[in-house]
């Protein structure tokens, strides 16, 4: 006779009774049937004993058999341009980095994209040309002073600080723009011709133009004597170390289009420095 899972055996004699029923003796329960008991994961988790974890037969002893906790503050790749951390990683350079692209550009021994190293930063370029700005308006100031002294009353003009600000500036802002422009049109800045093999950005031509300002700063130190033919000369040699350091770093990239668009954009690049070096003696060191 079997009752929901179990087995009972009687042991009948021969008269037909039952004999002996004491079922500690003659009742023998054999289970048939496992029915498992489900459990909730905190109980199951609760129910482990620290020797679970060391056991290697156990997958829970096992580093990865668990997924790692989720984090609500890890970094999105993503950036966008009106948020903080997309202007912040063309700041993302330490002072050692700055003063060897400063370098580099004094002294070139190697293509200056290749310095970069796909890191082209803005802090260098913005801090140069606020200090050429400011050296041109002392500079200016002082030869100024030089030249009218003992004439009539000197008064300093400070139109010099804001025409210096708005060349500079201005010059290393957008040039580096319309040249980049031109090398997406004529398909120079999409080539396999960059410093990553990507091409020329436009950070990179930031960078390029505002680490190339860097002569301007020995340039206008010394370029306040009243010595004209001198300060021709100073701010000669100051074009021609500028001027050989964009060529130089430029000549990669747009030699890749066709050659007469090629010179033509260089030709442009060499026209514009020039016009920068004019201004900048005859309006402060005229």
């Amino acid at each position: 006779m079997a009752n929901r899972g179990y087995d009972v055996v009687v042991d009948v004699d021969a008269e037909g009774d039952l004999g002996h029923t004491d079922l500690q003796e003659d009742l023998e329960f054999h289970s048939s049937i496992s029915i498992p008991i489900r459990r909730s994961p905190r109980q199951r988790l609760t129910s482990l004993s620290p020797t679970d974890f060391t056991d290697p037969t156990n997958p829970l002893s096992k580093p990865n058999s668990l997924p790692p906790p989720a984090t609500s503050s890890s970094p999105s790749s993503k950036r966008y341009l009106w948020s903080l951390p997309f202007y912040a990683q063309f700041f993302d350079v330490d002072t050692t980095s700055v003063l060897s692209r400063c370098a580099s550009a004094l002294y070139p021994r190697a293509p200056f994209l290749d310095t970069l190293e796909g890191n082209p930063d803005l802090y260098g370029p913005i801090w140069i040309a606020t200090t050429v700005v400011f050296i041109l308006f002392l500079t200016g100031t002082i030869s100024q002073y030089l030249a009218y002294r003992g004439k009539e009353h000197f008064a300093y003009d400070f139109s010099l600080l804001s025409g210096a600000a708005g060349l500079v500036y201005g010059y290393t802002l957008f040039i580096p723009v319309v040249l980049w422009g031109l090398l997406r049109w004529y398909g120079a800045s999409s080539s396999a011709a960059g410093a990553n093999g990507e091409g020329i950005s436009l950070v990179e031509c930031w960078a390029l133009y505002g680490y190339g300002n860097i002569i301007w700063i020995p340039v206008a130190l010394i370029s306040w004597s009243p010595i004209t033919v001198l300060n021709w000369v100073f701010v000669g040699v100051g074009l021609v170390v500028s001027v050989g350091f964009l060529v130089r770093n430029l000549w990669p990239v747009v030699s890749v289009v066709e050659r007469r668009t090629s010179r033509g954009i260089v030709v442009a690049v060499v026209l514009a420095h020039v016009g920068l070096a004019l201004a900048i003696k005859m309006l402060f060191f005229a």
